[in-house]
C-alpha cells in the first residue's frame, strides 16, 4: 500500500513539474537581431531586458542574442554615445533596431585635467579640449599643426615647413621677456604631459641651425597623430595651479588611445600624401633683372664691368632663365604612412596595442627624408571587487632622417636668374670656370639624424574605502639624440684649397640624451552629505632629470671612405661636453565643494622646489582659488525650455616658471676657446646669485558659457588678465666687475589680458543629415606695464613702458626724396643726420591683434564633409627686413622693379646700385630696420579639408571601412609682401600644402 502512495505521489509531482516546464518554456525565448547607426554596424550596444538580469553585448558586427521571459518584455538598448532605445516586444523574434547618435551636453563631456578628472558641466577653470575625430588622419608631421585654429587663447606658429621644424605655443601670450631672441631657453613654452608624464627639455644640438631656426625638437614631433584620444590645454589659474611652477605658461595634456572593453578589434590605417611649397615670391626674369643690373652700374658711373659680374660680363648666358624656386624648393615631398592597432577587453581588462610606420620626404632636390616608427601600448586591470586598478601605457618612436644640414629657400629667392646650369653635359656637378657656387654640392654633404624616445607610465590605484582612495603614479622618460655631419672635400670646388683633397674633409658627431624619473603618490577623498559633494586630493611629486652631450668634431682624412670613422681624422677637437642634474619636489592639495549642483567652489595650492634657483630661494608657493554659479540650475530658470545650461564662472591664483635652465645662480667656468701655452685654461662666464628665485604670474579670468536650445547652440565668453613679475633675465652690470651682466629677478611686469568668444552649433539634425559648425577667435593684449630703469638699461632699445613686448623701436621712412632720390627717414633727436642708434625712436608693434578659427562639418548617410578656415590679424616684418642692395649680384622680388625716378614719383625703392655706392648700401640699411620693413601680415588660411566615406560593410569580417582623402594649407589669401606671413623667422621653408588619401578598416 505504502508503495502505492510512492507511486501515485511521483507521477503527480511529475506531471506538475512537466507542466511547470511547458508554461516556462512557453515564456521564455530568444530574440536575435542587429544594431546599426546610420546603417552600419554599431557594435558595444548593450542590450538588456526590462525587470531582468538578463543582458548581452554586440560584437564588431553589431549582432546580439539574448534570453527574454514574459508576455510582452521591454527591451533596452544603451550605448554611451548614442540615445537609449526601448522596444516593447510582441511576437517578434527578430529586431533590428538603429540608434541615433547623442549630442553630448556640456554635463556629459568629461574632462582631463591632470592629476584629476572633471565634468564639463563643474568645472571651475578654464580648459579646452580637442578629440581624436579633430585631429586623426591629418597628413601633419606635429599634431601642433592639426590644432592651429582650433583652440580660443592658444596661438600656435610654425617655424619652419620642415619635418621636423619647431612651433612657437603660446597660451594667452608671452609671458616672459626671456624669448627665444635673447636666450637659448624660451620662458614661454608650455608644460607638456603625456599620459601623466610631463615632458619637455631640449636635446642639445649645434647642428640644425642650416634648416631649423630655433634647433629645438618638439616634444610631439614624432608622435602619430591617430594615437591620441584626446587633448586638454589647461589656461587660467584655476587649471593650471596644481602644476605649480610649471603652469605658468600653461598646461597641454595628452592623453593617448586605450583599450576598449570590446571583443578583439584589429585596424589598419594608411595613407599617401603629396606635399609641396604653398607659397611663392614673384621674383624678377631674366630680362628684369638683366635690366636691373645694367641701370645699377650705370647709376654708379661704373662703365667697363668689373670681373666678378659674371651675370653681365659674357661669362654667363644673358639669354637663359632659371626659376630657382621650382629648381631648390619645388619638389613634391612624398608621405606614406601605415599604422596597425590591436585591442580587446572584457568587464576587469583591456589593452591596446598599435604600430606605425611613416616615410617623409622634402621639397629639396635629391633623396633625402624622414622616417618615423612609433609603438603605442596600454593595459587596463580592475580587480573583481573594483577595488585595485593598474594602469600601464608606454609610448616609444624611433626617427631617423638624412635632410641636409641646409635650407635652400633664401638661396632660391637670391640666385640670379640666368646663373648657369646645375650639372655639366656630363653630369657634374658644374662650377662654371670657378664663377658659381653651385648649390647642388651642398648634397654631397651629409647631415644624419636618430631620434630615440620612450614614455613610459605605471598608475596603481587602490579604494580603501568607498570615500578614501589611494594612487601611486610613476614615469619613465628617455630622450636621445645621435647627430652626424659630414662634409667632405667634394662640397666645395675642387679648384679651391678646401676643395681639393680628402685633408680638407670634415666630421662631427654629437650625442645627447636626457632620462627622467617621477613619481607622484596621491591620496583622494569625495563624499556627499545632504545637498552638498566634497571632494579632497592631496599628493606629492618629485622628478629627476639628467641631461648629457658631446660633440666632437674632426678633421682632416686620408679618404672621404673614412669620415664615418672620426677616429681616422688627422685632428680631433671636443667642441663641448655637459652634464647637467635637474631636480624637482612638490607637495600640492585641492578642495573641491559643490552645493546642490548649483555652486561649487575649487581651492588649489602647491608649493615647489626647484635646483635651479638658489639656496635662499629654493622653494615658493603657489595656489588659486576658482568658483563657479550653474544659473540654470536655480528655480527662476530651471524650466526654461530654451535655455540647457548656463554658468558664470571666475578664477585667481599664482602660478610660475623655473623655465631658465640648470645652474644658472653658480658661478660658472668656461673652457677658454684658445690655449694659452698650449694649456687649455678656465674663465668666469657667471655670478653666483643665492637669491635668484621664480618667476611668478597672477591670473584673473572671468567666463559665461551658455547653451541653448537642447545643447543646439554653445557660446562661452572668457575675459583674463595675466600679470608676470619676478622675470628671470639677465640684469646689466657695470663693465668694471668684468660681467655684463648677472641671472637675476628683473623687476618687470608683464601684463596679457584679452577677450576670448568660442561658438558652436549644431545647425541641422536628422537621420540622414548633420550639419555642425564652430567658430572661435581671440582678442589678446600685451603690455609691459614696469621696469624699473629700464632707460639706462641695455633692454632700453627693445621695451617701451606701456607698450607690448614685442615691438621694434625703427626709423620713421617718411618716402623717396624727390631732389636726391634717396630714402627719408626722422631726424628724431634733431641732430642733423640719421642713426640706427640715436634715431630709432617709432614703435612698431609685431604682435598679433586677433587669430581664431570657423570651422564646419556636413554629414550625409555615410558621406562627411568638413573644413577648417585659421585666421590671423596681425602685423610683422616684411620683405624689406631681410633685402641685399636692389642691383648687386642677387635677384629680387618683381616689385622691385618699381623704382623711383622723376618719371616715376610713385616708385617703391631708391634707384639701383651695383653695390659700389656706399650711400646706397647705408640708405637700404636704414630701410631695412625702419618702418617700411613693417606691414600687414594678417592673412585667413584653408587650413583643412576632409572628405570622408564609411563604405557599408555586410558579414563579420569587416566592421568598418572608410575611404577618406584630405587636404593641408591649401589656400591663403593675404596681402603679406614675403614668402609666407606666419613664420617667426625668414629665409626657411614655409607652410607646405598638403593632398592626402586613404583608407581605414577595421575587422
Amino acid at each position: 500500500m505504502k508503495n502505492s502512495y510512492y507511486n501515485i505521489g511521483g507521477i503527480f509531482f511529475g506531471l506538475m513539474f512537466t507542466a511547470v516546464s511547458i508554461r516556462t518554456k512557453a515564456q521564455t525565448r530568444t530574440i536575435s537581431g542587429t544594431v546599426t547607426s546610420s546603417r552600419k554596424p554599431l557594435s558595444g550596444v548593450i542590450i538588456s531586458q526590462e525587470g531582468s538580469d538578463q543582458i548581452t553585448m554586440t560584437g564588431n558586427n553589431g549582432t546580439y542574442t539574448l534570453q527574454v521571459s514574459a508576455e510582452n518584455p521591454i527591451l533596452l538598448f544603451r550605448h554611451p554615445d548614442y540615445a537609449e532605445e526601448k522596444f516593447t516586444l510582441t511576437n517578434q523574434k527578430v529586431v533590428n533596431i538603429s540608434l541615433e547618435q547623442k549630442v553630448k551636453g556640456i554635463e556629459e563631456v568629461i574632462l582631463n585635467a591632470g592629476y584629476y578628472k572633471v565634468k564639463d558641466k563643474e568645472r571651475t577653470g578654464s580648459i579646452a579640449k580637442v578629440s581624436a575625430k579633430d585631429i586623426e588622419n591629418q597628413p601633419v608631421t606635429n599634431v601642433l599643426s592639426a590644432l592651429q585654429g582650433r583652440m580660443a587663447g592658444v596661438n600656435i606658429t610654425s617655424s619652419s615647413g620642415n619635418n621636423s621644424g619647431g612651433f612657437d605655443v603660446q597660451i594667452r601670450g608671452r609671458n616672459s621677456l626671456r624669448t627665444v631672441t635673447n636666450s637659448l631657453i624660451n620662458g614661454n613654452e608650455p608644460l607638456y604631459v603625456i599620459d601623466g608624464i610631463p615632458v619637455g627639455g631640449q636635446l642639445a644640438t649645434s647642428y640644425t641651425g642650416g634648416f631649423e631656426p630655433m634647433r629645438d625638437i618638439n616634444p610631439l614631433n614624432a608622435m602619430n597623430p591617430n594615437d591620441i584620444e584626446s587633448i586638454e590645454v589647461l589656461k587660467d589659474a584655476d587649471a593650471t595651479a596644481i602644476y605649480g611652477s610649471r603652469g605658468g605658461n600653461g598646461v597641454i595634456l595628452i592623453t593617448t588611445k586605450k583599450g576598449s572593453t570590446k571583443d578583439i578589434q584589429f585596424s589598419l590605417n594608411t595613407s599617401y600624401s603629396l606635399s609641396s611649397v604653398a607659397n611663392r615670391l614673384e621674383m624678377m626674369s631674366t630680362e628684369q633683372y638683366i635690366q636691373m643690373r645694367k641701370q645699377a652700374f650705370a647709376n654708379d658711373g661704373i662703365t667697363t664691368l668689373p670681373a666678378s659680374a659674371y651675370d653681365l660680363n659674357g661669362k654667363w648666358d644673358q639669354s637663359r632663365y632659371t626659376d630657382w624656386q621650382k629648381t631648390l624648393i619645388g619638389c613634391s615631398a612624398e608621405n606614406t604612412q601605415t599604422s596597425l592597432s590591436l585591442s580587446s577587453g572584457g568587464d576587469r581588462s583591456s589593452f591596446l596595442l598599435s604600430a606605425s610606420h611613416q616615410e617623409q620626404g622634402t621639397v629639396y632636390p635629391g633623396n633625402s627624408g624622414y622616417k618615423t616608427n612609433a609603438l603605442n601600448s596600454n593595459y587596463n586591470y580592475n580587480s573583481a571587487d573594483r577595488r585595485f586598478s593598474l594602469t600601464a601605457s608606454n609610448y616609444l618612436t624611433f626617427q631617423s632622417n638624412n635632410v641636409m644640414n641646409s635650407d635652400f629657400t633664401r638661396l632660391s629667392l637670391s640666385l640670379v636668374p640666368n646663373a648657369p646650369a646645375l650639372y655639366d653635359a656630363n653630369g657634374n656637378i658644374n662650377w662654371q670656370e670657378n664663377t658659381f657656387s653651385n648649390p647642388m654640392a651642398a648634397l654631397n654633404g651629409t647631415y644624419e639624424a636618430k631620434t630615440f624616445r620612450l614614455n613610459q607610465d605605471i598608475s596603481a590605484g587602490y579604494a580603501l574605502s568607498d570615500n578614501l582612495k589611494l594612487k601611486l603614479n610613476g614615469g619613465f622618460n628617455y630622450w636621445s639624440l645621435q647627430e652626424t655631419i659630414l662634409s667632405p672635400n667634394t662640397m666645395y670646388n675642387p679648384a679651391f684649397p678646401a676643395g681639393a683633397s680628402s685633408s680638407n674633409s670634415t666630421s662631427a658627431v654629437n650625442n645627447s640624451s636626457f632620462i627622467s624619473y617621477l613619481l607622484e603618490p596621491q591620496l583622494s577623498w569625495s563624499k556627499n552629505m545632504n545637498k552638498s559633494k566634497i571632494e579632497v586630493l592631496v599628493g606629492a611629486s618629485y622628478q629627476e632629470t639628467i641631461s648629457k652631450s658631446l660633440a666632437v668634431r674632426g678633421t682632416g682624412y686620408s679618404s672621404n671612405a673614412l669620415l664615418h670613422n672620426i677616429a681616422a681624422a688627422s685632428v680631433i677637437n671636443i667642441e663641448s661636453l655637459n652634464e647637467s642634474d635637474y631636480r624637482y619636489a612638490a607637495v600640492f592639495a585641492r578642495a573641491n565643494w559643490n552645493y546642490n549642483k548649483k555652486y561649487i567652489f575649487n581651492v588649489t595650492g602647491r608649493r615647489d622646489g626647484s635646483s635651479r634657483f638658489g639656496p635662499n630661494k629654493r622653494f615658493a608657493n603657489f595656489g588659486a582659488l576658482g568658483g563657479a554659479w550653474i544659473i540654470s540650475e536655480e528655480s527662476f530658470l530651471k524650466n526654461q525650455k530654451w535655455l540647457s545650461f548656463a554658468k558664470l564662472r571666475a578664477s585667481y591664483g599664482i602660478t610660475g616658471s623655473d623655465r631658465i635652465g640648470d645652474y644658472q645662480y653658480l658661478n660658472t667656468y668656461t673652457v677658454t676657446a684658445s690655449p694659452y701655452n698650449a694649456v687649455s685654461a678656465f674663465i668666469p662666464s657667471k655670478l653666483f646669485n643665492p637669491d635668484f628665485s621664480w618667476e611668478k604670474t597672477k591670473k584673473l579670468e572671468t567666463a559665461l558659457e551658455i547653451s541653448l536650445l537642447k545643447n543646439r547652440i554653445n557660446l562661452t565668453t572668457s575675459w583674463y588678465r595675466n600679470r608676470s613679475s619676478n622675470q628671470l633675465i639677465g640684469v646689466q652690470l657695470p663693465l668694471i666687475t668684468g660681467f655684463s651682466s648677472v641671472q637675476a629677478n628683473l623687476n618687470a611686469t608683464v601684463e596679457n589680458s584679452g577677450w576670448e568668444f568660442e561658438l558652436s552649433s549644431q545647425i541641422i539634425k536628422s537621420s540622414d543629415w548633420r550639419w555642425n559648425s564652430g567658430f572661435n577667435i581671440s582678442i589678446p593684449k600685451n603690455k609691459l606695464i614696469s621696469f624699473p630703469g629700464l632707460e639706462g638699461s641695455p633692454y632700453a632699445t627693445m621695451y617701451a613702458v606701456g607698450q607690448p613686448t614685442t615691438i621694434l623701436k625703427l626709423l620713421e621712412y617718411q618716402g623717396i626724396d624727390p631732389v636726391t632720390g634717396q630714402y627719408r627717414f626722422k631726424d628724431a633727436n634733431n641732430d642733423g643726420k640719421i642713426s640706427i642708434l640715436d634715431d630709432a625712436q617709432t614703435i612698431e608693434n609685431i604682435g598679433v591683434k586677433f587669430f581664431g578659427g570657423w570651422q564646419h562639418e556636413v554629414k550625409y548617410r555615410n558621406l562627411s564633409f568638413s573644413f577648417l578656415f585659421q585666421f590671423v590679424k596681425q602685423r610683422q616684418t616684411n620683405y624689406f627686413r631681410d633685402m641685399s642692395v636692389q642691383g648687386t649680384l642677387s635677384n629680387q622680388p618683381e616689385a622691385f622693379t618699381n623704382v623711383w625716378s622723376t618719371d616715376n614719383p610713385n616708385g617703391i625703392i631708391m634707384p639701383y646700385s651695383s653695390g659700389s655706392n656706399p650711400t646706397a648700401s647705408t640708405m637700404t640699411t636704414y630701410l631695412k630696420y625702419s618702418t617700411a620693413a613693417v606691414s600687414d601680415a594678417s592673412f585667413i588660411r584653408l587650413k583643412n579639408v576632409q572628405l570622408n566615406y564609411t563604405i557599408p560593410v555586410k558579414g563579420k569580417l569587416l566592421s568598418e571601412a572608410k575611404i577618406f582623402l584630405q587636404g593641408q594649407n591649401l589656400l591663403t589669401w593675404t596681402n603679406y609682401f614675403g614668402i609666407d606671413p606666419e613664420f617667426l623667422v625668414t629665409g626657411y621653408i614655409p607652410p607646405l600644402k598638403t593632398y592626402s588619401m586613404g583608407v581605414q578598416i577595421t575587422f
